[in-house]
């Protein structure tokens, strides 16, 4: 019996409907306070109302990506279907019910509004952790960072400081404001994204489907209120803006995202490649890369020196790009790697620790992403579209060998690799991996990428449901009501040669 699944509009919706109703007993509860202790709820953050919360989100997020899947096996990859309308009241569909929801799968929130308030009142959020500035906001920031210093650009430092000016104290109050501020960034994606694979030639559908409806973007861009929402809508903005050759408006946008958050700088070596082509119509191909070098790195530096004078910050957020090194999962390569190493190791010497081999592997990572970087950018020259390619290409790669990396990081990648017409394994690719972050991480922020059983469960789903997408059937082990027999494969019954009688012994 072939498996039929309902509408993906109201798949999703219900999803995101028991996201809405579980994030604030099973997502990143708040420590003190809250709605849940208003209204007199709050047993469903603990015990057994935490693992009822807990069920819901996560039937919530299974119904999600469900949604999601039926929406591009249905509408989006079949040909002969136009689904760019249900695409887009699907998505928009899924993302109102998030809107009111309590912060989800990370607490990073938290910690946005306390490096704002640390601005706000004289602190400087590049030399001091958050422990230097008590109240409301320092309670709901995790322990493990409270004494860390943020590695986040003065764009980010100045909108905190705006929306902690605006809201005081009020921890509910900021929440929210970031809510609106992560939509709006996640707007401008899905303005963006699919004008971006129109102009070169590709298929916006496929594009918002896979780089904007996507489960990850939804539930770690709106729920989860990472600013890398509005760095990828900035991003992506200035890319569109680059391949309608308004390329000082283009760079501007971009710069003003890498003020915001560094990871943004990796798409202006691909800007270079598409200036250069667009200025040697006229001069020089060599004077027009240096004349594209130049626009590139001067702009870039003027605007995100204004961005820096004008929030009030400093320059010292420079010294913390690299970020914090206390995050330890398989997502980024050395993580994965030492622990290979570990367990290797250990076989020899039982007391091998873990971080001798962590050490060693993460500068040796540090060294090859820069190479990949260097060897993509001269890879992806030839043209518009392969300079959007090999954007999203080095973000791979960046994130890969990066020391740490976040399941929200990959929103770069996502929201591009749909806009090239990329290459069918390429497609499944990103569904599988798609599917597999989106159930690798809890409601409260915590990951189960160390967790087996849970992660070959994931894995099996993950295939299982990308083959289903790109049209393999499904069908239960039992024939459908009324179906007749069938004969067990390569034993079909075949008549009888001839009539039967007797034969002699």
């Amino acid at each position: 019996m072939t498996v039929r699944l309902p509408g993906p509009l109201w798949l999703g919706l219900i999803g995101s409907l028991l996201l809405l109703l579980g994030s604030f007993g099973g997502g990143a509860t708040r420590n003190r306070g809250g709605l849940l202790e208003a209204a007199g709820l709050d047993f469903l953050a603990y015990g057994r109302g935490a693992g009822i919360s807990n069920t819901v989100f996560w039937a919530g997020v299974i119904l999600l990506l469900l949604g999601w899947a039926v929406l591009g096996r249905r509408h989006v990859l079949r040909e002969g279907t136009d689904g760019g309308k249900i695409v887009r009241t699907s998505m928009w569909a899924w993302v109102l019910p998030l809107i009111p929801a309590a912060p989800m799968l990370s607490r990073d929130v938290y910690s946005y509004l306390m490096q704002g308030a640390m601005l706000r009142d004289g602190f400087d959020p590049y030399t001091q952790g958050a422990a230097v500035n008590p109240g409301p906001f320092l309670l709901e920031v995790s322990h493990d960072w409270r004494n860390t210093t943020t590695p986040y650009g003065p764009l980010h430092l100045w909108i905190g400081e705006g929306v902690t000016r605006l809201v005081g104290d009020n921890v509910t109050a900021g929440v929210v404001v970031y809510k609106l501020i992560s939509v709006a960034g996640f707007a401008a994606i899905a303005w963006a994204v699919p004008r971006i694979a129109r102009a070169l030639g590709g298929d916006p559908v496929l594009a918002l489907w896979l780089g904007v409806a996507n489960p990850v973007m939804i539930l770690h861009m709106v729920g989860g209120m990472h600013n890398e929402s509005v760095m990828v809508g900035l991003v992506s903005i200035g890319l569109l803006a680059c391949l309608n050759r308004r390329f000082v408006l283009g760079v501007a946008l971009i710069a003003v995202a890498v003020s915001l958050k560094a990871t943004a700088a990796i798409a202006l070596p691909f800007v270079v490649w598409m200036a250069t082509r667009r200025f040697a119509e006229r001069i020089n191909r060599v004077a027009a890369f240096l004349l594209a070098g130049v626009l590139v790195v001067v702009e870039t530096f003027v605007v995100v020196a204004a961005v820096t004078l004008m929030s009030g910050s400093s320059w010292g957020w420079l010294s913390e790009i690299s970020g914090n090194s206390k995050v330890i999962n398989p997502l980024a390569w050395p993580s994965l790697a030492a622990g290979g190493v570990t367990t290797f190791m250990q076989l020899f010497r039982d007391d091998f620790d873990y971080n001798v081999a962590l050490s060693i592997l993460r500068p040796i990572s540090m060294a090859v992403m820069l190479l990949g970087l260097v060897l993509v950018w001269w890879v992806f020259r030839q043209d518009d579209r392969r300079a959007i390619a090999g954007t999203a290409a080095a973000y791979q790669v960046a994130f890969v060998f990066n020391s740490v990396t976040l399941p929200w990081y990959y929103a770069s990648v996502i929201s591009l690799v749909g806009t090239v017409d990329p290459p069918r394994w390429v497609l499944r690719l990103a569904v599988g991996a798609s599917a597999v972050v989106t159930l690798s991480f809890t409601g409260s922020g915590n990951h189960q990428l160390y967790n087996t059983w849970w992660m070959a469960g994931v894995l099996a789903l993950a295939w299982v449901l990308s083959d289903w997408v790109f049209g393999r059937d499904l069908r239960w082990p039992w024939p459908e009501p009324g179906a007749a027999p069938r004969a067990p494969a390569g034993r079909a019954a075949r008549p009888p040669a001839g009539p039967a009688g007797s034969r002699p012994r």
